[in-house]
């Protein structure tokens, strides 16, 4: 996560009015913006198959895919984060078009500049979603995925995946694909 040069305090509807005429996009950590790295092919290409994997698999279930381009935000904590990929299927996501509170599965495409980030405070903040039961690491170094489960107990359980598994399985929305579709195109770094 990279620093704004604008290091003020800005309000949550000063940021998202700021955010709409931006070239740019930024996350929002409690009054602070911070501009977002630009991504290399292998994480624009994979964060691409497993969107539209998706897609193609919740068409007509009431959930929606969302990609890049969509915020997720955390209320309780003031913040607001753009996920690689994330699914919410909560009517209440509909009443807010800039950004989604209520996702099942939020799935974050490392790269070199945010791994720390998303595997630290990112998830730590993604936790406090009630709504969120799966939060999906993707590695764009080799064939890796990461899935984190809230069990019953709400407790946070990985399940890994890597070149040795044919396929890889997100519970939160009943999807399972190959790893070698996953990772279609992608020309690790």
């Amino acid at each position: 996560m990279i620093a704004s040069p604008h290091q003020n305090y800005f309000t949550a509807q000063e940021y998202l009015q700021m955010e709409e005429q931006s070239d740019i996009k930024h996350e929002y950590i409690d009054g602070y913006i911070y501009a977002k790295p630009e991504v290399l092919d292998p994480h624009v290409t994979v964060a691409g198959n497993l969107a539209v994997l998706l897609r193609n698999y919740v068409r007509g279930s009431g959930c929606r895919v969302y990609m890049a381009d969509m915020k997720a935000r955390i209320e309780s904590l003031n913040r607001f984060y753009y996920p690689d990929v994330m699914v919410t299927c909560d009517r209440r996501d509909r009443e807010t078009p800039g950004y989604k509170r209520f996702p099942c599965l939020i799935v974050e495409v490392l790269s070199n500049y945010t791994e720390a980030f998303d595997r630290g405070d990112k998830f730590a903040d993604y936790q406090t979603l009630e709504s969120l039961q799966e939060y999906v690491l993707i590695n764009t170094k080799r064939q890796r995925v990461e899935c984190f489960r809230r069990n019953e107990q709400g407790l946070w359980v990985l399940q890994s995946y890597t070149s040795e598994h044919q396929s890889f399985r997100l519970n939160s929305v009943d999807f399972e694909e190959t790893m070698a579709t996953l990772y279609e195109d992608v020309v690790f770094e």
